[in-house]
């Protein structure tokens, strides 16, 4: 606790040197020893393990490592896009303890719902796949419920079949969350951008966002990410990511909007809650000078506490004036290549899923 508390303090007096020089800027990525860099911002420092999946290339391939969460059990789930093994599932330790799912070919988004005592994955196809030739194809997607070794519950299809949508606009859902009475809601991000409401049924109960709404604020431009924010216990929100906006938006649990809260330069993906913080993975910012395109490495890790952010991890060191928050930059170096999704655990270290990362397995990140 001792160290701790040095850190602490040694990184306060040299954030309070770069207050006095703004232009400068201030990071913390340094090499402790041999192969560990530290990275992060204040009390949120992390040490990172590139080496933590202990994963075989032959028997758990990936392509893009999508998302990623704890299960009751204390097992860490996640969803990509090899259809050799939609699902893996590893122990703290980065042991891999199964591998499923070949129905996936656009396995994007991961919620899990525990029900009775009962653990169930809902998961969320994009559309998108590499096909044989190496293109990537776009169809449209679904969600589907699953017990945790995989055995099909329901499907939630086309919102064409029941009439939300008209013939020929894409269905292409990237993300779900569960609500505290059960209700499903999806995130139609590579499709219409609504959020579509559903009961633990998967019966269709309304929608909103989408574009051209009279009220702007209504209008989600890459709905990514959807989640619920139970920070207040008396008054759970749904939070949105509207992606190429760099911000998320709060919605109550039927639909009306709350708040924005922008986040300039960061393409962020879905809001993950803890405590009193929120997480998200950063896809896309673009440099000081020029310009980059998607395919292009600018991504990191973004924390807030409340509304305020607090931390960068592979990012340069938030900065605010007059209350409003500055743009933030990846590091030069990139330590994160393309941040799509941040697991806590109960030790609050981080896993780092990364899209378009060269086909490598979760990263950690142990809290300093």
């Amino acid at each position: 606790m001792s160290s701790r508390r040095n850190f602490i303090k040694n990184t306060a007096l040299a954030s309070a040197a770069v207050t006095a020089t703004p232009s400068i800027g201030f990071s913390i990525l340094k090499k402790n020893k041999p192969n560990q860099t530290i990275l992060g911002h204040g009390d949120y420092t992390y040490k990172v393990n590139n080496d933590w999946a202990q994963i075989s290339a032959v028997h758990t391939p990936l392509l893009n490592c999508h998302e990623m969460e704890m299960d009751s059990k204390g097992r860490l789930i996640m969803i990509g896009d090899h259809t050799k093994n939609n699902i893996i599932i590893f122990d703290k330790s980065g042991k891999v303890l199964d591998a499923w799912g070949t129905a996936y070919p656009g396995g994007h988004g991961l919620k899990i719902s525990n029900e009775g005592g009962e653990d169930f994955l809902f998961l969320a196809d994009s559309g998108w796949y590499l096909n044989k030739t190496g293109k990537w194809v776009k169809h449209n997607g679904r969600i589907t419920k699953t017990t945790t070794d995989g055995k099909v519950i329901f499907d939630i299809g086309h919102p064409q079949t029941i009439g939300v949508y008209e013939p020929g606009e894409n269905f292409c859902p990237t993300e779900i969350a569960i609500g505290p009475n059960g209700d499903i809601y999806v995130a139609d991000g590579y499709g219409q951008d609504y959020i579509l409401q559903y009961n633990y049924k998967g019966e269709f109960i309304r929608r909103w966002g989408g574009h051209n709404n009279p009220n702007k604020n209504y209008n989600l431009q890459n709905a990514h990410g959807v989640a619920i924010d139970y920070r207040d216990k008396n008054n759970p929100m749904v939070v949105c990511t509207s992606r190429n906006e760099q911000c998320f938006k709060w919605f109550t649990l039927d639909g009306t909007y709350v708040k924005t809260l922008k986040l300039p330069n960061m393409q962020v993906c879905r809001p993950v809650f803890d405590d009193t913080n929120l997480y998200a993975g950063v896809c896309w910012s673009q440099p000081k000078v020029g310009k980059t395109n998607w395919k292009d490495h600018t991504g990191f890790v973004t924390i807030l506490d409340g509304d305020k952010v607090v931390s960068n991890p592979g990012g340069t060191a938030p900065e605010y004036k007059n209350g409003a928050l500055q743009k933030s930059y990846q590091l030069k170096n990139k330590p994160i290549l393309h941040g799509h999704d941040v697991c806590v655990d109960e030790d609050k270290n981080l896993y780092i899923c990364q899209w378009n990362a060269n086909k490598t397995a979760p990263i950690k990140l142990e809290r300093v």
